[in-house]
């Protein structure tokens, strides 16, 4: 029983790399078309300056009586630094390393036991996700040329 454990562990873990491997693939291929990138770009700058993700943003705004433990708008900052480093031609290795570099900087170096990162890493994932989620909504129904 244990063997088939690790079998079906292992066709996990097998079937993440394939998909990521697709993924990266196909980012590659968007990235090396110069007039995808910069349409994409601007539909994600048009986001921003039209305030599109303002409620995302409350959503992210925990009320504590200490101003210190305030959520500070970490997927916000990574998903503007991420936008910054795209261009045309970007090596997605370079995106890779950008967003890691801001998981070292707002998740991991500021934890300071297993118990903390672990719940930093949990809150940072759900509220990633929900920010990508609610990106790719409003670029699908508001900015149909971006999202392509």
């Amino acid at each position: 029983s244990s063997s088939l454990t690790e079998a079906k562990e292992f066709v996990k873990r097998l079937r993440r790399q394939t998909d990521l491997c697709n993924m990266v693939k196909t980012v590659r291929a968007l990235l090396n078309n110069n007039s995808t990138v910069t349409v994409l770009r601007s539909g994600l700058h048009a986001i921003f300056n039209e305030k599109s993700l303002d409620v995302t943003k409350d959503l992210f705004q925990e009320k504590f009586t200490n101003p210190k433990k305030r959520q500070k708008n970490i997927q916000l900052k990574c998903l503007k630094n991420f936008i910054s480093s795209l261009t045309s031609s970007t090596d997605i290795r370079d995106l890779l390393s950008c967003l890691s570099s801001d998981l070292q900087t707002f998740v991991i170096k500021p934890s300071k036991s297993k118990e903390a990162f672990k719940e930093q890493a949990s809150d940072f994932m759900l509220k990633w996700n929900l920010l990508l989620s609610n990106v790719g909504k409003i670029l699908t129904i508001n900015r149909t040329d971006s999202f392509g």
